[in-house]
């Protein structure tokens, strides 16, 4: 390739890294606003079924927002971790080739992974999300359970909403990255 084309697509990939990392700060923002709309959404709903005398068949609302909102936390949280595998395993490499003392291009997607403590802060991060997004809903149903007698259309709406919780919560771990870089 001629000097003059290996500047343009170097400039291109550039392109390409910029526009990837735009997106990828536009899906973190995302990611991280939906823990607090779930966190709202959660005391809206028990305040709703607190009040008036209570009212527990009310908390059947919560695990279907904690999977929905759970679900779309999961899914924008592996793209942002595949627009990083993108720039370290794709777009870094291409634009090294065209460098002919082949520096390490994008170092901050590499070294950040290298930290020793990357495990464990993992693991804490897959605990509060499974706290947030299926612990809490299966307490919901919990205290539904327990609060007196229940219709059967709602147990069996309740019983469909533990499995749909259990899927999320079988994904969240699927998806935890917890191996080493």
């Amino acid at each position: 390739m001629a000097r003059d084309e290996e500047a343009v697509v170097g400039r291109l990939l550039i392109v390409e890294y910029e526009q990837v990392k735009e997106e990828q700060r536009a899906r973190i923002g995302f990611r991280d606003n939906l823990l607090y709309a779930t966190l709202a959404s959660m005391a809206a709903i028990i305040t709703f079924s607190l009040q008036g005398g209570g009212r527990p068949e009310l908390l059947l609302l919560l695990p279907p927002a904690s999977v929905l909102l759970g679900w779309t936390y999961l899914v924008n949280d592996e793209k942002i971790s595949a627009i990083g595998r993108y720039v370290r395993q794709d777009l870094g490499p291409r634009l090294a080739a065209l460098v002919p003392e082949r520096p390490r291009i994008f170092g901050w997607e590499t070294a950040h992974r290298d930290d020793r403590r990357r495990i464990s802060r993992k693991r804490l991060q897959l605990a509060a999300d499974l706290m947030l997004f299926t612990v809490a809903p299966v307490a919901a149903l919990v205290v539904y359970w327990t609060s007196g007698p229940a219709r059967w259309p709602l147990m069996t709406v309740s019983v469909a909403e533990t499995l749909l919780i259990a899927v999320l919560a079988a994904q969240i771990v699927v998806y935890a990255d917890l191996h080493r870089p």
